[in-house]
C-alpha cells in the first residue's frame, strides 16, 4: 500500500494572476536554496499588483498541505519530501535499480537524505548523472521511503566552487583557489566531514536580504598538498568526468577476449612493445624484416599493430558514449584518468606480452630509400613476444642488452632498427619542422609530492616509435580517402599572415634572415632555426617560431598536417586514449569489410560536430595537465621564497615579463613595475620591453637570474624579482623604492595637458 502526499486547495495558476504553478514554485526553490521568504519568491515569479493576494494564499496553501514549512523569518520546504521534487541521480548509480536524493537537503536540521527509487517512464529516461523533476510517492514503511515517476530532465546547475576550508569560532570560511575567487562562510551544518585545511567542492547558497552569499560542502576532495588534490582541482574548473559509472564499468567488466574468429592468426609475428618504463597501457607493437622481394633490394617489410578496441567499443553502447564524452585521457604526474575503463585499457585491449591480443595491423614495405611501395590493413589475432622499455632497447642497441633483450637482438631489433635508418632518409627528404623543445617529466615521492623534475632523454628508440606510427597514419588516412570512405583528419593549417608578419619582425631586429613568400613550409622555417642555433639565439627563435604555428585540431575535411609536412594525416595509432583514432579504427573496418564494429551510417552524418568535440576535450586535456603542473611546481618551489633561479625570459607583455626557470621549468612573472628604475614600453615588433631613458632591453629568450618573491601553490603562480639579465645587473625598484614617472608624465606635465 502507498500513499500520496495529498494535493492542497489553493488559487489556480495562470488565467488573469497569472500566477506560477505549484510544481513551479517548488521546483524553484529546491533549485534556489535562497528563495526563503515570501518577498524573494515573488520576486522571483515577477508577482506584483493584483496577483500578490492569490500569490500569499497559494502559499499558504503548499503550507497547509505540509510541503512548505514557516519560520519567523522564512519559507523553506519541509523535510518530508514534497509531491513534485528535484532530485540528483548520483553518477555512479545502478541503470538497472535507478535512484536519487533530493538535489537541496540540510543533513544537520533534517537528518539523512532521504534515497529515492526512480520508476520507468514512457517519455523521460534518467541516467546516472542527470538531475530530474519527479513526482513522489511516499512508501509505506519504516522511516521516509519514497519512489519517483521522472516528469522531466533538467539542466544541471554550475557545478560546484572549489575552495580551502578554515575552521574558526563561528564554523568556517571558504577560502578560494584563485584571486578571482570569493570568501564565503560556511555553517557548522554544512561542513559535512571537512576538516580544517581541506580541499573541498561546495554549492553556493544565498541567504537574507542582502543575499549574502554561503558555501555548503558537497565533497571533501582531499590534501590540497598532495599531488592527487592538486590534479583534483583541474578536473573540477575544467569539467573533466573521472568517475566511470556503474553502468559503464559491469558492461567492461562483462567482456570477454576477443577470438580467432574473423581474423587472420599473426601469433608467429615476434612483433614486441617499446614504451616508458612505468607504462600500464600497450596498444601498439612493431616489427620488421628485411623484405625478400628481388625487385626492392635494400627494403623492408613494417607491421605496426594496433589494440583493437573498436571490437570491443561498439558504436551507441555506453563504453562508446562514456568514450566520446571524454574525448581523450587526461595524463597527471602520477595518475591518468582515462578514457576507457581499465578492464578496457589496461587488460582486454593492451598488448601484454605472452597473450592473445585482437588488433588492426598494418603491413608496410618500404625501399632502400624509405619510400612506401604498397601497404595492407588485416584484423589479426597476434601475441607479442616481448615488452621492452624505450631504455631497455636503446641500451641494446648501443652495445649493452640485458638477460631480455639479447636474445631479441639479431633477430629482431637489429632489423627494427635497420628499417628505421631507411625511413629516416625519407623523413629528411619530407623535411617536416624541426622543433626540439624538450619536455620536463615531474617525479614525485610516497607522499605524492614533488620530488624532483627532469628532462628525460631523447632516444634513438623514442624516434624509431614515432616515424613508424606516423607512417602508420599516414597509411590509415590514405586508405580511406582510396576506398571514398569518410573519417576524422588529423590537421594542422600553415601559419596565419599576422603572425607571419610578427615573426618578419622579430627576426629583422635580431638581424636574421625571414621566410620570404607567405606561401611557407616547414623548411623555412627549419633553415631560420638552423641560422639561429649558429648565432647562438636559438632559444628566442624557437619560442617565436612555436607561437607562429597554428594549433592542430581534428576535421572532418582535409587541409594537411603543416608540422609534418603531409598532405594527408589521421589519428590511427592510439585508440586506447584517443577518441579520434577509435574512428579511424571504425572507418577501416566499414571501409575494409573486416567485420564487426565499423563506423555507423549515423556516426559519419555526425562526424564534423565529433571533430569538433574531439577538438575541445583535447584542448581542456592540455589545460587541465598544466594547470596541475604548475601547482605542483608552485608547491614545490613555495617553502624557497627569496631564494634565487636561473632562467630565460619566455614571454613578454605590457604589464611584465614571463620567466621559465632553468632546472625545473616552473614559470613566473616579473611585472614591469618591479624592473630597475626607468619606464619600460613594450615593442610588439620585437617581443621586448624597452627602458624610455636608458634603452635597456628585455627581450624574448634572453638569460635572467630571479629571485623568487613570492609562491602561490593552488593558484599555480609565481612571482619573480628580475636581479639579471644576460649578464648585466638590475637595479630593482623594491630596493630603491618607487621608481620616478616616464619621461613627459610628470604631474604638472599632465596638469598642463589637462588645461
Amino acid at each position: 500500500m502507498v500513499k500520496t502526499p495529498r494535493r492542497a486547495t489553493a488559487p489556480e495558476p495562470g488565467g488573469k494572476t497569472g500566477l506560477p504553478s505549484r510544481e513551479a514554485i517548488l521546483e524553484a526553490m529546491a533549485q534556489h536554496p535562497d528563495l526563503d521568504g515570501k518577498r524573494d519568491l515573488a520576486r522571483h515569479f515577477g508577482i506584483s499588483g493584483p496577483a500578490r493576494a492569490p500569490f500569499k494564499a497559494l502559499l499558504k496553501a503548499l503550507e497547509g498541505d505540509g510541503l512548505l514549512t514557516r519560520t519567523r523569518k522564512a519559507i523553506r520546504r519541509t523535510s518530508s519530501l514534497p509531491a513534485v521534487t528535484v532530485l540528483d541521480i548520483p553518477a555512479d548509480a545502478d541503470t538497472e535499480a535507478l535512484h536519487g536524493f533530493p538535489a537541496t537537503w540540510n543533513e544537520v536540521v533534517e537528518g539523512p537524505r532521504p534515497r529515492v527509487e526512480i520508476l520507468a517512464a514512457d517519455r523521460v529516461a534518467p541516467a546516472p548523472g542527470d538531475r530530474i523533476l519527479a513526482r513522489i510517492t511516499e512508501l509505506e514503511g519504516p522511516g521516509p521511503r519514497y519512489s519517483a515517476k521522472p516528469m522531466k530532465v533538467l539542466d544541471k546547475p554550475r557545478r560546484g566552487e572549489i575552495g580551502l576550508v578554515r575552521r574558526d569560532e563561528e564554523g568556517a570560511r571558504l577560502v578560494p583557489i584563485d584571486r578571482k575567487g570569493r570568501e564565503m562562510r560556511i555553517e557548522l551544518g554544512d561542513l559535512g566531514t571537512a576538516e580544517d585545511g581541506d580541499l573541498v567542492e561546495v554549492e553556493v547558497k544565498l541567504s537574507g536580504r542582502l543575499m549574502i552569499p554561503k558555501a555548503r560542502v558537497t565533497q571533501v576532495i582531499g590534501n590540497p598538498r598532495t599531488e592527487g588534490a592538486v590534479s583534483m582541482i583541474a578536473l573540477h574548473n575544467l569539467d573533466i568526468p573521472y568517475h566511470f559509472p556503474a553502468s559503464v564499468l559491469k558492461d567492461a567488466e562483462d567482456m570477454s577476449d576477443a577470438g580467432l574468429k574473423g581474423r587472420e592468426d599473426w601469433r608467429h609475428v615476434p612483433l614486441i612493445t617499446i614504451d616508458p618504463a612505468d607504462a600500464k597501457d600497450h596498444d601498439d607493437a612493431v616489427f620488421a624484416e628485411p623484405d625478400t622481394d628481388p625487385k626492392n633490394p635494400g627494403g623492408h617489410i613494417v607491421i605496426v599493430a594496433i589494440a583493437d578496441v573498436a571490437y570491443y567499443v561498439r558504436p551507441g553502447s555506453t563504453l562508446d558514449r562514456e568514450a566520446f564524452i571524454r574525448g581523450n585521457s587526461v595524463y597527471f604526474p602520477d595518475r591518468v584518468v582515462p578514457m576507457l575503463p581499465e578492464r578496457i585499457s589496461t587488460d582486454l585491449c593492451s598488448l601484454k606480452e605472452g597473450e592473445n591480443r585482437a588488433a588492426l595491423a598494418l603491413r608496410l614495405i618500404i625501399d632502400a630509400n624509405g619510400h612506401k611501395r604498397s601497404h595492407s590493413f588485416h584484423r589479426v589475432l597476434f601475441r607479442s613476444a616481448a615488452k621492452l622499455s624505450y631504455q631497455q632497447a636503446q641500451a641494446a642497441m648501443d652495445g649493452a642488452p640485458d638477460d631480455k633483450t639479447g636474445p631479441l637482438l639479431e633477430t629482431i631489433l637489429r632489423p627494427l632498427y635497420a628499417a628505421y635508418a631507411t625511413m629516416v632518409k625519407a623523413r629528411d627528404r619530407r623535411a617536416p619542422l624541426d622543433l626540439d623543445l624538450p619536455e620536463r617529466k615531474i617525479i614525485l615521492d610516497e607522499h605524492g609530492m614533488v620530488k624532483d623534475v627532469r628532462i628525460p632523454e631523447r632516444l634513438e628508440a623514442h624516434r624509431l616509435i614515432e616515424e613508424m606510427m606516423i607512417a602508420a597514419n599516414v597509411a590509415a588516412a590514405e586508405t580511406l580517402e582510396q576506398k571514398g570512405h569518410a573519417l576524422i583528419y588529423r590537421v594542422h593549417d600553415t601559419p596565419s599572415e599576422e603572425k607571419l608578419v610578427a615573426l618578419r619582425d622579430f627576426l629583422t631586429s635580431l638581424h636574421l634572415p625571414s621566410p620570404k613568400s607567405d606561401a611557407v613550409k616547414p623548411q623555412d622555417f627549419n633553415r631560420v632555426l638552423s641560422k639561429a642555433r649558429e648565432v647562438g639565439k636559438i632559444q628566442q627563435v624557437s619560442e617565436i617560431v612555436l607561437r607562429t604555428q597554428a594549433q592542430a585540431e581534428y576535421a572532418a575535411q582535409n587541409y594537411g598536417h603543416f608540422g609534418l609536412n603531409l598532405d594527408r594525416y589521421a589519428h590511427f595509432t592510439s585508440p586506447i586514449r584517443r577518441y579520434a583514432d577509435l574512428i579511424v579504427h571504425r572507418a577501416l573496418i566499414a571501409a575494409l569489410g573486416l567485420g564487426e564494429g565499423g563506423l555507423s551510417d549515423g556516426e559519419i552524418g555526425r562526424l564534423p560536430a565529433i571533430a569538433e568535440h574531439i577538438s575541445t576535450t583535447e584542448r581542456r586535456a592540455m589545460l587541465a595537465e598544466r594547470e596541475t603542473v604548475d601547482r605542483l611546481l608552485a608547491l614545490f618551489l613555495a617553502d624557497r621564497i627569496g631564494a634565487e633561479f636561473e632562467g630565460r625570459i619566455s614571454g613578454v607583455t605590457r604589464s611584465g615579463l614571463f620567466v621559465r626557470l632553468k632546472d625545473t621549468g616552473a614559470d613566473g612573472f616579473v611585472p614591469a613595475s618591479t624592473i630597475g628604475l626607468d619606464y619600460y614600453r613594450f615593442a610588439e615588433d620585437q617581443q621586448a620591453l624597452i627602458g624610455d631613458r636608458s634603452g635597456e632591453t628585455f627581450r624574448i629568450g634572453d638569460s635572467v637570474r630571479v629571485r623568487l618573491a613570492e609562491a602561490l601553490p593552488i593558484a599555480g603562480s609565481l612571482r619573480f624579482e628580475l636581479l639579471e639579465a644576460s649578464g648585466r645587473g638590475i637595479s630593482s625598484s623594491y630596493a630603491k623604492g618607487r621608481r620616478p614617472p616616464p619621461r613627459g608624465k610628470t604631474r604638472s606635465h599632465r596638469l598642463k595637458k589637462k588645461h
